[in-house]
């Protein structure tokens, strides 16, 4: 860790707290990242002092109320979010699933909103909840549509993965199960992720047709013959290409507003 500056030493303290793991001792903090106890000290009193870290006498560590504050910041400014979750609304108005919408980010995919017309939810992926990167119905329908050169190098990254739900025995035949995937527009999965629930997702597109994001629908198996995968899968297509056109008139909206608001500043220049 010697090479970090102070924020990558900052964020990776962060990067420590997971799903299994939600509380740390600064002993084990300085066992697992090397750093000096002056060093870890200050920093976690930086980090409580700003709310991302919160502690109690004999206790660890655990995520600060700043992250709650956070949380709902970004619900109201992801422009994701708000343009998703009208879609998010037609799909649970229309089918008895559980609809969400989940962004990829470096090497994870997360739930960001979800909406539900069920009683018992069926996904066990709520807001906020990592979700494997290498299984299911929204893994392949990122993965898919990546360039070529990029979806090979996630492939061979998650040879095992895939090749253990029955993708493929080498790297060309599930780039072939990718091709599939691309040409239908959404991908299918069955029982990868949650047992019993059939998952159909399709990517979320950025301004450079590049996936950034997934729509996906979850819906119980014994249910999903009777509304037609086929049926479903199109409408979560559109669906997703609505959001994309959404967003890419949104950034094209800002970037007008930008170049306006400094076209006097420039005149006065």
């Amino acid at each position: 860790m010697s090479g970090l500056n102070s924020l990558d030493r900052v964020l990776a303290i962060l990067d420590l707290f997971t799903e299994d793991r939600l509380e740390w001792t600064p002993d084990e903090l300085m066992q697992e990242l090397g750093y000096s106890r002056p060093t870890l000290y200050r920093y976690l009193k930086t980090m409580k002092d700003a709310g991302l870290l919160a502690s109690y006498p004999n206790a660890g560590f655990t995520l600060g109320p700043r992250v709650v504050e956070m949380d709902y910041l970004m619900r109201k400014s992801d422009a994701m979010v708000r343009h998703g979750r009208p879609h998010l609304e037609d799909l649970t108005e229309r089918y008895p699933c559980s609809a969400l919408l989940v962004r990829w980010y470096g090497q994870r995919i997360l739930c960001v909103a979800a909406d539900c017309s069920i009683p018992d939810p069926l996904s066990s992926y709520p807001r906020g909840r990592p979700m494997p990167l290498a299984r299911g119905a929204i893994s392949r329908s990122i993965m898919a549509f990546l360039p070529r050169r990029q979806m090979l190098a996630m492939i061979e990254e998650n040879f095992d993965e895939l090749r253990s739900i029955g993708l493929g025995s080498s790297v060309a035949d599930i780039a072939e199960r990718m091709r599939e995937v691309r040409k239908l527009g959404y991908a299918v999965a069955c029982g990868e992720v949650t047992p019993g629930v059939v998952g159909i997702a399709a990517p979320v597109f950025d301004t450079a047709r590049v996936p950034v994001a997934s729509l996906c629908v979850t819906i119980a198996g014994t249910l999903a013959a009777a509304y037609r995968i086929d049926e479903i899968g199109g409408r979560v297509s559109d669906l997703a290409e609505r959001i994309s056109a959404q967003l890419e008139r949104q950034r094209a909206e800002d970037e007008t507003k930008q170049a306006q608001e400094g076209a006097p500043t420039a005149r006065r220049a």
